[in-house]
């Protein structure tokens, strides 16, 4: 979402960074990983952060055990400790109200009817297959492990505060198989979608950062994991890890960061890796989660709503800094979303596609390894 109705975010403890890595061209004979060198200074794609003194939560350890599925747990009141960045303040908010509203201009609108849309049949799945699908927005279908995995489902036209969808949804509800989880990356209304969720099964596993088990119990959901930074639990074979991002949590006017916000990393039995970022900004987790999960075989990562990046840059990555994010995470493949979906910012709507393309061919990336895909698209792990 945008920040009318969301802020960027605060920090009350340093955060360490990490060295941007610089991009390189593929090594010979792999052309299918992106191979960053050892760092060696600034990345002239994206701005570095400066580094600062280490934090507990942001040293690689081992993979903690996956906890108990549906376990209750205790969690503090808020969770603004973890912020990476400052909320606005009225001074923010006024200079916005000076500058206008965040939407394109009528010429950056007129490109709607270009964006790619082609929906199509979700791929044949079996226990052996990692596939994506992409329904617009943060909604993914991931078929993994012999599981089928919502993220973020947003199947409805319209969102609170938001103008209608300008395409479709990619893949009709009705063309799911049955669901067999749902991975929640924070509470904002464009990632979390009460009409879609009451399309579920109420014994739907559903996992959320912690903090937001609350709100789903409320909806009678008997199957909800609430989990922290760097932990994980498991189904059916498949790991189920919560990592972080560079983002925040609101749903009203009393709960600003009550609950936690983050990404996902669903790794198959047999070991390949899915990373779903969420909502993101820029910034040194990328680096630790692609420390503490070593060969990601598809990065799913943000490219829109970045414009005006004085009142965004922390809270939404733009085309560079996905591809950068890929590179930190040392990903194989990058697939971008949060983009032509929802009208959040000022960015003409085609703008976020042009610019990762250009992004990716800069850094001597092989093509076939950006997937960037029209809503409705899918695309296999083979």
């Amino acid at each position: 979402m945008t920040q009318q109705s969301e802020s960027t975010t605060t920090s009350t403890t340093p955060q360490p960074t990490g060295d941007p890595a610089s991009p390189a061209a593929p090594a010979p004979g792999h052309p299918a990983v992106l191979t960053p060198p050892p760092p060696t200074g600034p990345h002239p794609l994206t701005d570095p952060y400066p580094p600062t003194e280490p934090h507990p939560l942001t040293d690689p350890h081992p993979l903690a055990e996956p906890r108990p599925l549906g376990e209750r747990r205790v969690w503090p009141r808020s969770f603004v400790d973890r912020l990476t960045a400052p909320l606005p303040g009225l001074r923010a908010f006024a200079r916005l109200a000076r500058e206008g509203a965040l939407r394109p201009r009528p010429e950056g609108l007129a490109e709607i009817p270009l964006l790619p849309f082609e929906p199509g049949p979700l791929p044949r799945a079996d226990t052996g297959t990692v596939a994506v699908s992409w329904a617009g927005h943060a909604s993914w279908v991931i078929r993994i492990g012999g599981l089928t995995v919502l993220t973020d489902p947003v199947w409805s036209r319209r969102i609170v505060g938001t103008p209608a969808r300008i395409t479709p949804v990619g893949v009709a509800w009705s063309a799911l198989p049955r669901v067999d989880a749902v991975v929640i990356s924070h509470n904002h209304y464009d990632h979390l979608d009460a009409p879609t969720l009451r399309r579920l099964p109420r014994d739907t596993p559903v996992f959320v950062p912690a903090g937001l088990g609350r709100w789903f119990r409320r909806r009678r959901f008997s199957r909800v994991t609430e989990l922290d930074w760097w932990e994980a639990a498991r189904l059916d074979g498949v790991r189920f890890d919560f990592v972080p991002a560079h983002h925040w949590s609101k749903r009203t006017l009393t709960d600003t960061c009550r609950s936690l916000w983050g990404g996902w990393v669903l790794t198959a039995p047999e070991g390949r890796r899915v990373y779903f970022a969420g909502d993101t900004g820029y910034g040194h987790w990328f680096t630790r989660i692609g420390q503490r999960h070593p060969g990601i075989d598809l990065a799913l990562l943000p490219i829109g709503a970045y414009d005006p990046r004085w009142w965004l840059s922390d809270v939404h990555c733009d085309p560079e800094q996905a591809v950068q994010a890929a590179l930190d995470l040392r990903a194989r493949r990058m697939a971008p979303m949060h983009w032509g979906t929802f009208v959040l910012s000022a960015e003409p709507v085609l703008e976020p596609l042009r610019r990762v393309r250009a992004a990716w061919e800069r850094a001597g990336l092989a093509r076939e390894n950006l997937w960037d895909l029209a809503v409705g698209g899918s695309r296999v792990l083979e």
